[in-house]
């Protein structure tokens, strides 16, 4: 049986909900299978995230692990490209951590790539009406953390892929004058991630780079 791993995160930096989290639980609510879904909310917390994502992957052995969370002031869902292998907080995270220029797994390469189909996920995002572009960077907090650790962890294991997905803000829930997305339209983006990733092994070739 195929299993796939789908995870978000809690809110954090003062807020009150993070839609990552709240995607998720709307995706397993309405999960008919035949694949098994494991779905969890990870601490925003660079040890503990990545903890318990190593723990979820030693449990269920995953085929795909797709990891998500919030970027706000991206008025799309973004798949992201690149993982690299650096904690760099401008905040503390929720256990009050806060590194700087620190490895996210000591020894590993510089940067992983993503082994889902980034490319195809977001021609299929956009297909359905959802906004939905290429990212080339997730940061150097958590997310990125959390990206690299589930890539590190595929690495170890032959056959499994992982990426992490950047979703906006939910309506309702944007600061003043940040965009937002409907949260079923997120919880349908991360849906169609996961069926991608399952029917896709090959990406798409086209181009999807950047100038800058």
């Amino acid at each position: 049986m195929t299993t796939v791993l789908l995870t978000g995160f809690e809110p954090f930096g003062g807020d009150a909900v993070n839609p990552s989290g709240e995607a998720v639980h709307l995706v397993a609510s309405v999960w008919d299978g035949p694949e098994t879904l494991i779905t969890a909310v990870l601490p925003v917390a660079f040890d503990a995230a990545a903890e318990r994502l190593r723990a979820l992957v030693d449990e269920h052995s995953p085929d795909i692990v797709i990891t998500t969370g919030l970027a706000g002031g991206r008025a799309a869902v973004t798949p992201e490209r690149i993982a690299v292998n650096l904690k760099d907080a401008r905040i503390p995270d929720n256990s009050g951590a806060q590194p700087v220029d620190a490895p996210s797994v000591d020894g590993a390469p510089a940067a992983y790539f993503s082994s889902i189909p980034v490319k195809a996920i977001v021609t299929a995002m956009t297909d359905a009406g959802i906004p939905a572009a290429l990212s080339h960077s997730a940061g150097t907090y958590v997310c990125n953390h959390v990206s690299f650790v589930a890539l590190d962890e595929a690495a170890r294991r032959p056959g499994v892929r992982a990426g992490f997905i950047h979703v906006p803000w939910a309506t309702g829930q944007a600061p003043a004058g940040e965009p937002e997305l409907p949260l079923a339209d997120i919880a349908a983006a991360l849906m169609i991630a996961v069926r991608t990733s399952l029917s896709t092994t090959t990406d798409a070739a086209a181009p999807a780079g950047t100038l800058h």
